[in-house]
């Protein structure tokens, strides 16, 4: 089975992240099978048996980066065909996107707290979550550019939770199930 984990605040090559070398390796050390870094964002595709052994391989891969490099930042662990349902079901479809900079995904831990009526906007307006789906912990957000840089409803659920979450724009996860899931 496929699996996709995408680590917050990490770009490749940074100070206190692995290049794309050290991350495939790490988690290939950790047992997941044809490791494969997307893009330089921390999003890695893999293979493991079953959800419990991508589970080990992450907290395995995630130890190892540490000690390698001093990440210390968590890692969101989805199903690749969940994260290509959420893509066919096209949920920035019902939204009116002329302002709009840019349609984000926010992937949340089981452990994060729940998030107050939606849609949840920050006080410039120029960042808002419109939609929560429990089950899969996944946030629906935009982005509006209204000065010098665009709202983040990362930043905006963050905030708000009190704890890490990780996002990923709309263009990159088409492109990542483009390329990796094959059921297409």
């Amino acid at each position: 089975m496929k699996y996709v984990v995408f680590f917050r605040n990490l770009n490749l090559g940074r100070r206190n992240c692995p290049d794309k070398a050290l991350l495939e390796q790490a988690f290939e050390a950790a047992g997941a099978l044809r490791p494969a870094s997307f893009q330089v964002n921390g999003t890695l595709v893999f293979e493991a048996r079953s959800d419990a052994a991508a589970r080990r391989v992450l907290a395995a891969a995630s130890a190892h980066l540490n000690t390698a490099c001093g990440l210390r930042e968590p890692g969101f662990l989805r199903r690749l065909a969940a994260v290509a349902e959420l893509v066919d079901s096209q949920p920035f479809a019902s939204q009116r996107l002329d302002d709009v900079y840019d349609c984000c995904i926010s992937f949340l831990s089981a452990e994060a707290g729940e998030l107050p009526a939606l849609p949840l906007c920050s006080a410039r307006g120029d960042a808002e979550v419109f939609a929560y789906h429990a089950a899969s912990h996944t946030a629906l957000g935009l982005s509006r550019q209204l000065g010098a840089s665009p709202g983040s409803s990362n930043a905006l659920l963050e905030k708000t939770l009190g704890t890490p979450t990780t996002m990923r724009n709309w263009g990159t996860l088409s492109r990542l199930v483009a390329k990796h899931f094959s059921q297409r």
